[in-house]
């Protein structure tokens, strides 16, 4: 049995219907609903806040470290895997899973990762089976949330316009929701280690996205006057690649797919 925590969020939503496709038994349990009684099985646990983490910083602690501890406190299970973020390499230049993490307490953007890394050291020290998936930022037909690369194609298609706040040579990596959750149901059935980077370890610059909307949609594209560079490091994903055989797909190539797929839904 495989319970889906968060299974009304974007990626928690595309792992049920995955398991389901696949045949597999599981429960898909929403953010706010109560858990059922008994052993949980293998539980993915997908709750977390993205793009809106900023405005409700409270909010995101509660997700990532409080109801965490309600879980490992009050409930058997055979397994967990905590969804991280690759964000937590975001204070350096390397992103083995192995290495020690930098945060900055008086960095307002580093309360995501602060409590990011909190649910991993809940999750390493409760002396439990345990895993962590790092997972970089996640792409897919999800047009109504406020993440970035669904927000410049609603942008480029409904504005005709595309304004970047930060400078063209900005750069990070993106995967799609199918090779992450794919990645999620090999590491939370077969995963030997206990941290796994789960992205397309390839960044992506700005200019490239840039290019590539403006070739498909015919949009302008502009960068604010004085944009910073925001570049995250690589992300390493031998372990992932040597362990499942895992080759993710390059938001590149499937910019058109998602351009068409938001065209049809307006």
């Amino acid at each position: 049995m495989i319970t889906v925590l968060g299974a009304s969020g974007f990626i928690g939503s595309h792992l049920a219907r995955r398991l389901e496709g696949l045949g597999l038994e599981y429960q898909a349990i929403g953010r706010t609903d109560a858990l059922p009684p008994g052993n949980l099985g293998d539980v993915i646990y997908c709750i977390g806040l993205t793009s809106d983490f900023r405005s409700r910083l409270l909010d995101t602690v509660e997700a990532h470290v409080c109801n965490l501890l309600g879980l490992v406190r009050n409930y058997e299970f055979e397994s967990l895997l905590y969804l991280s973020s690759t964000r937590v390499y975001a204070n350096d230049d390397s992103s083995s899973e192995e290495k020690a993490l930098h945060v900055t307490p008086r960095r307002p953007t580093d309360l995501f990762n602060i409590s990011k890394v909190m649910g991993e050291s809940i999750v390493l020290n409760c002396g439990r089976n345990v895993r962590i998936a790092r997972v970089s930022n996640v792409y897919g037909p999800d047009f109504a949330s406020e993440n970035f690369l669904s927000s410049i194609i609603r942008d480029a298609i409904t504005r005709r316009k595309v304004t970047f706040l930060t400078a063209p040579d900005s750069a990070k990596d993106y995967i799609s929701v199918d090779d992450a959750v794919n990645g999620l149901i090999q590491i939370a059935t077969r995963g030997r280690d206990s941290i796994y980077n789960l992205a397309s370890g390839v960044n992506v610059s700005h200019d490239d996205l840039a290019t590539k909307l403006r070739t498909l949609t015919g949009c302008k594209i502009e960068f604010a006057p004085g944009a910073q560079t925001v570049r995250f490091p690589p992300i390493d994903i031998e372990r992932l690649r040597r362990e499942f055989g895992i080759s993710p797909s390059s938001v590149l190539d499937d910019l058109a797919q998602l351009v068409c797929l938001y065209e049809r839904s307006v």
